[in-house]
């Protein structure tokens, strides 16, 4: 029998399915993924709990990810790809954005995507072979930024921009701490002074 890790260099990419019936078998096997690995961590997480979770044969789990890597490059991928799609719908608009709904939409970004945040920080925590991608990952959010801020004002210094991303992604990194950290009134109430400090800076800014 073949090893994982013989597996994983034979095939380093998932099978991604063109049926409809295949696409929500991939899908819930990815949700089922990211649910597991986000409450026991990437090296505790076993391929048997993820077919469980998911209700699905373990054999159909290896069939479309032959290995925990490789279902974690799907689960990162598909991270991207939900943040693009964030950002490309504020871009959308955002000339016409006021500086609140613009500050409110980025920091929005990380709320909406909460249980995928968890099952994305399990990851990039995981173990240090995946340093690079997570730099990679804060470079791709970080150039993001720096499109709509240059988006909603041409006239924007690059390199301003690229330094505004920064802080501005240490802001919405933000909603995401104080939310585990934080309950009930005094979340509301720092949420409210992190959203004002961005406003403001925002304002300031552009």
């Amino acid at each position: 029998m073949s090893s994982n890790k013989s597996i994983s260099k034979k095939n380093r990419t998932p099978l991604v399915p063109q049926r409809s019936h295949g696409k929500l078998r991939y899908a819930a096997l990815l949700e089922a993924g990211g649910a597991v690995i986000a409450e026991k961590g990437f090296q505790m997480a076993t391929m048997a709990e993820i077919a469980s979770k998911a209700g699905a044969p373990i054999g159909s789990l290896y069939r479309f990810f032959p290995n925990k890597e490789i279902l974690a490059d799907a689960l990162l991928q598909r991270f991207i790809e939900l943040v693009n799609k964030a950002f490309d719908d504020i871009n959308l608009k955002s000339n016409s954005l006021s500086t609140e709904a613009l500050s409110d939409a980025l920091l929005r970004i990380v709320t909406d995507l909460h249980g995928e945040r968890a099952a994305l920080r399990a990851l990039l925590e995981a173990h240090s072979d995946w340093s690079t991608k997570r730099q990679e990952f804060r470079s791709h959010l970080r150039r993001r930024i720096a499109e709509t801020l240059t988006r909603r004002n041409p006239k924007l210094d690059p390199k301003v921009a690229r330094n505004m991303a920064v802080i501005l992604l240490q802001n919405m990194k933000m909603v995401g701490v104080l939310g585990e950290e934080l309950r009930g009134d005094a979340l509301s109430g720092a949420l409210t002074e992190l959203r004002e400090m961005t406003l403001l800076y925002l304002d300031a800014r552009t």
